[in-house]
């Protein structure tokens, strides 16, 4: 379903730095609250979002998918965050009508057999819950960085998001390192997922998720048997950036 944007936004977005996550929030905010909301999986840069997001705007909307294979330590960590600025995370989860099959006709690790299987699991998991969280918004914001991985090298800090009926997608950490985030979330002492101090980089799905060993990629613990071009699950689709 497509969105009535605000005729403005493109360009109100693209007016201010884009190098200051909290001058794109604010506009973000500006523009589009209550119908922008961040979605988060609980990763470092989702947590610096939501630190700086809700000092903007208390009351702004975070969403979460949970896969139902999600670590314990996410689950930990996410309410961590629930309790410490008294968040109401908006949750969302698979179709039972439609993990009961998969699971039943091909087993509990059929996402391992192709990158076919894989996409249809993820699709499953977390792009058909993405597709009902992102509803009615006008824009939602991400923790991508360009950093991450060969399939973001071309990430915008904000976008059209096409695969979403041409809603706004606003990536205010796209130029940040990973050293910038781990910088923010030991000044502010933010609660993370432990997962991290275990030599995780990249945090998803348990079965789906190892480990990076020294000098590997960032997303190197994703979908490891996989080629590193493949390695998205459907949640991000590589927009354009508005025209001004």
């Amino acid at each position: 379903m497509k969105t009535e944007l605000h005729p403005a936004a493109p360009a109100a977005l693209a007016a201010v730095d884009q190098a200051d996550p909290v001058a794109v929030l604010r506009r973000a905010l500006e523009l589009y609250h209550p119908a922008v909301a961040l979605a988060s999986s609980f990763s470092l840069e989702d947590l610096v979002l939501t630190d700086l997001l809700l000092a903007v705007r208390p009351d702004a909307r975070v969403f979460a998918l949970d896969t139902g294979r999600l670590n314990p330590e996410t689950y930990e960590c996410a309410e961590a965050v629930r309790r410490r600025y008294g968040l109401r995370i908006e949750w969302y989860f698979p179709r039972p009508e439609a993990v009961e099959p998969l699971e039943r006709e091909k087993g509990l690790f059929s996402f391992r057999e192709s990158v076919a299987a894989r996409q249809e699991c993820c699709f499953i998991r977390k792009v058909e819950p993405l597709n009902r969280a992102l509803h009615g918004l006008q824009a939602w914001i991400t923790g991508l960085r360009r950093e991450q991985a060969v399939t973001r090298s071309a990430l915008q800090v904000v976008e059209t998001d096409a695969a979403h009926g041409g809603i706004i997608k606003i990536n205010p950490l796209a130029d940040w390192t990973l050293e910038q985030v781990w910088s923010y979330v030991r000044e502010h002492k933010l609660p993370y997922n432990r997962l991290y101090d275990q030599g995780y980089v990249s945090i998803g799905c348990a079965p789906c998720t190892r480990a990076v060993a020294p000098g590997e990629d960032q997303r190197a613990g994703r979908w490891w048997w996989e080629n590193p071009e493949h390695k998205e699950c459907g949640l991000h689709t590589h927009g354009r950036k508005p025209q001004v």
